[in-house]
């Protein structure tokens, strides 16, 4: 088969024919050459991630929380975890159909090392099948809460690096349109979402900025960048968290503040989440 310059010389063909970013006779189409440069921008933030990990041990645990097709994890073990002695990557996935598909793909590949679990973020938390802690947790295009599922898990199981890529956030942008006229008289801050768009986006925003600083106040240090181009997706902010162990002390009083200041106290049960780390605070 003749070489493609996108696909990088150790990838399994016959995976990415069957993640259909190959087509059966090996061709690359414009729609999975797009999907192809997403991934492989973010196995290249990923990799030297599990490169830290792998010096400290063989036995590395990778968990994509909202795994979908798992398109990550089978892209992560093909390019890093096959040539490794030990290493596991768990997908956690709700729908039990992608669950059972990607169970037949790993075994046919013979990726002996990849698990796949039909488990709610609950489930996940607690369930026997995961280790008690994680080392990196993933989250790729995880639609609207399930993103800040991936968080709380990840919170849980005290992962050393948290790698997530936001999708379709509707909720703070729903409860903004809801209390809209109340936030009229309480802040000259909602001129920033009164039209329409504005809510969206603002939403958007607002929800990741929300996540960064509920991480940091949760002893994890926070990096925030773009994954591609936007020429190539519009859902593109890449949040990377590394647990640092020392909390940010002023990042809850800031969290709790933006929620009254814009009137999304009803909010408080997502981004404030218990403390789960044992570090002492650290000073600011």
């Amino acid at each position: 088969m003749p070489t493609i310059p996108e696909i990088k010389p150790e990838q399994s063909i016959e995976l990415l024919k069957e993640l259909h970013i190959l087509t059966r006779d090996g061709k690359l189409n414009q729609d999975s050459r797009r999907k192809l440069k997403q991934v492989y921008h973010l196995y290249h933030f990923i990799e030297p991630l599990l490169g830290e990990l792998l010096a400290e041990g063989d036995d590395i645990s990778l968990a994509d929380h909202g795994a979908g097709k798992s398109y990550l994890g089978f892209i992560l073990y093909d390019l890093f975890f096959k040539g490794k002695a030990g290493g596991r990557i768990f997908g956690i996935e709700t729908r039990p159909e992608l669950v059972e598909k990607s169970r037949e793909l790993a075994h046919r590949l013979g990726f002996a090392r990849m698990e796949f679990l039909n488990l709610t973020v609950e489930e996940s938390i607690t369930s026997p099948a995961l280790p008690e802690q994680v080392d990196i947790v993933t989250a790729l295009h995880a639609c609207d809460t399930a993103t800040d599922d991936a968080i709380r898990f990840a919170l849980y199981k005290q992962a050393k690096f948290i790698v997530l890529v936001p999708c379709c956030q509707a909720e703070i942008a729903a409860v903004l349109r809801k209390n809209k006229n109340a936030s009229f008289s309480k802040t000259p801050l909602s001129e920033l979402w009164r039209h329409p768009i504005h809510t969206r986006e603002f939403g958007s925003q607002l929800t990741n900025a929300l996540r960064c600083l509920m991480l940091e106040a949760h002893g994890y240090q926070v990096t925030v960048t773009e994954l591609v181009g936007w020429e190539h997706s519009m859902k593109n902010e890449l949040i990377i968290a590394r647990r640092a162990g020392q909390k940010r002390t002023n990042a809850t009083e800031r969290l709790e503040a933006i929620l009254h200041e814009l009137n999304l106290e009803e909010l408080r049960g997502r981004f404030l989440l218990p403390s789960i780390e044992t570090e002492p605070n650290a000073k600011d």
